[in-house]
């Protein structure tokens, strides 16, 4: 029966191309077993006509195969009528053999015949064990055989004996299709199980995609939401800190300025943390000079340690080249986490920062960036937990120096993905050793001496006419009040359509654009600025992102601006970028290009 929903059809059509793939993959076999009935006959029979037998049945087995494999591509929509006539002519020539030994006249003829005949049952139905139906016509010319047989026998005192023969050998033959049926059905159910298993985890991982993708998307949110109102308190604290104050004043905006920037690491850490664990932490490699490295490593921990009474050694050794390629962004941000905490953690004593260069090839080189206290050391059973997670050794000294315990993790991992590692050794009372390691393609190995550059940040900028577009009303007066300081004109936009009408009918030398606002944003008012084509059409336009990720950036760039800056915005990159905005926008893109700013967004 099948059933009426086509479920049956479906099952038969799979039920032929199974049974049809198990023979192709066995075929071989027959000719094996062809030889051992060829053996069978070869005793009992003339040699002639054994070999008759033998050459005809390779034969029929030949043509059956090749005709197997040509319907093969075509079997999954049944077997329909040919397939099973050819099969049981087929067998019909098999079928030969149980009656030239039933005839022969030999002792021992008669009993091998029944033999050939049983064993023939049984091929077919192996072969065919998922279709039974089509097992009981391809082998009838066995049926045949067994009725001559016992027509043969009637009347004599074999007949009985022959039909009581046929009970036992049907039996063991139904044991052994149910056994396979059965197994069949096991072997069904289970696939089925399976493939719902799957069904279930692939729902599970496109669940854990969605979810993946809802967290990135709210980390930018919540990026935004974070930034935008300390913009506000550490911009103020900028402009603040250019005016008259008192000493009491001025250390208690020192400590708004500290606790800003210490709430910007934190936020920091914890995207650079859920980057790493997505895989999609970000990688500038470019040529890097390694003296320039050196100093902006070394500049504001030096500085620091002396604050605090302690000595602050550095020492270059081994063959260390001039230019190597790699992220100058990942690499400070690994040797920073390494100096900041050995200055935290050392109350007296000295703070070592050593390079170490190794020549591995022509074109290759070992740095090791080693960091060296004297601080309290470390056990060797907290070692293992200094790079997990969310994890300090001393739980009070979360209590005196804050922090996420994320900022070792986060390096180690960062070297790992550079192809390096961190190692620490540590003896209590004796200070701690972190190295860091990592190799690097070289560009020059030749030391180069470095020129005195002009610091960017005291460069001038000519007065500007600038248009503000901040929905924020706090950072819109920021912006204005720093604008003004410098000399520089201002006229201010609440979002991004406002920003499009101003600037259709008034000149501007800079555009200074933030990117979440009402009505408009401002990438879509960057756009429309752009194609605009009025006077403002290649006015420079810097955009303000309170987003940390790097696809947000290049969604600003992609639209049309010349430079993004991170907030809290650093008004001495702005000043940096204001000071190129004479000689156009490839010159501010330029500069942009070269600033820190940019590895550092």
């Amino acid at each position: 029966m099948v059933d009426s929903d086509g479920h049956g059809v479906d099952q038969a059509a799979g039920d032929a191309a199974a049974a049809l793939r198990a023979i192709l993959q066995t075929q071989y076999l027959r000719y094996l077993i062809i030889g051992a009935w060829a053996l069978g006959l070869f005793a009992i029979l003339d040699p002639l006509l054994a070999g008759a037998w033998f050459i005809g049945t390779v034969g029929a087995g030949a043509v059956r195969g090749e005709f197997e494999r040509r319907i093969s591509n075509r079997v999954g929509a049944g077997w329909g009528m040919v397939f099973p006539a050819v099969a049981t002519a087929t067998t019909a020539v098999w079928a030969i053999a149980p009656l030239l030994a039933w005839f022969s006249g030999a002792a021992f003829g008669q009993p091998m015949a029944m033999m050939y005949v049983v064993s023939g049952y049984v091929l077919v139905f192996s072969q065919l064990r998922s279709s039974p139906r089509q097992a009981m016509v391809i082998s009838s010319p066995y049926g045949a055989v067994a009725l001559i047989m016992a027509a043969s026998l009637f009347g004599t005192e074999g007949f009985l004996p022959f039909l009581a023969s046929i009970p036992f050998a049907a039996a063991g033959l139904f044991v052994l299709v149910m056994m396979t049926m059965l197994r069949e059905e096991r072997i069904r159910d289970f696939q089925g199980h399976q493939a719902h298993l799957i069904e279930e985890l692939e729902q599970a991982r496109d669940k854990a995609n969605a979810a993946n993708d809802a967290k990135s998307n709210f980390l930018g949110v919540i990026s935004h939401e974070l930034r935008t109102p300390m913009n506000g308190v550490l911009g103020a604290a900028q402009l603040l800190g250019a005016t008259r104050l008192e000493d009491t004043q001025r250390e208690y905006l020192t400590i708004i300025r500290n606790s800003g920037d210490n709430l910007l690491s934190l936020l920091n850490d914890i995207l650079d943390m859920t980057k790493i664990e997505a895989g999609k932490m970000t990688f500038d490699v470019v040529d890097i000079s390694v003296e320039d490295l050196h100093r902006r490593v070394v500049g504001p921990f030096q500085a620091q340690a002396e604050a605090k009474g302690l000595d602050f050694e550095t020492h270059l050794e081994g063959e260390i080249p001039s230019v190597v390629r790699g992220d100058p962004l990942r690499v400070c941000q690994v040797i920073h986490n390494l100096l900041s905490n050995a200055v935290k953690f050392t109350d007296a004593g000295a703070v070592v920062y050593r390079v170490r260069g190794e020549r591995v090839s022509d074109h290759r080189v070992r740095i090791e960036f080693s960091v060296t206290d004297s601080g309290a050391g470390i056990a060797p059973d907290d070692v293992q937990r200094l790079f997990q997670p969310f994890t300090q050794v001393d739980a009070s000294s979360t209590r005196r120096f804050g922090g996420t315990g994320l900022g070792l993790t986060i390096s180690r991992r960062l070297a790992n993905i550079m192809g390096g590692d961190i190692e620490v050794t540590s003896e209590l009372g004796r200070g701690s050793t972190f190295t860091f390691t990592v190799e690097a393609e070289v560009v020059e190995w030749r030391r180069v001496v470095a020129e005195e550059v002009a610091d960017e940040e005291i460069l001038e900028a000519r007065n500007l006419s600038v248009l503000v577009v901040e929905d924020h009303p706090v950072n819109r007066m920021i912006l204005e009040a720093w604008m003004s300081s410098a000399g520089h004109a201002s006229t201010s936009a609440e979002n991004g359509q406002i920003a499009v009408d101003v600037a259709a009918g008034q000149t501007f030398d800079l555009i200074v654009m933030d990117v979440n606002m009402p009505v408009m944003d401002g990438l879509s008012a960057t756009r429309a600025i752009r194609a605009g084509g009025g006077a403002n059409a290649q006015t420079p336009i810097v955009v303000l992102s309170a987003s940390a990720r790097a696809e947000d950036h290049q969604a600003g760039l992609d639209a049309g601006a010349d430079a993004y800056l991170n907030k809290p915005i650093d008004f001495a990159a702005l000043a940096r970028v204001m000071s190129a905005v004479g000689q156009g926008r490839a010159a501010v893109q330029a500069v942009f290009e070269a600033s820190p700013d940019r590895a550092a967004a």
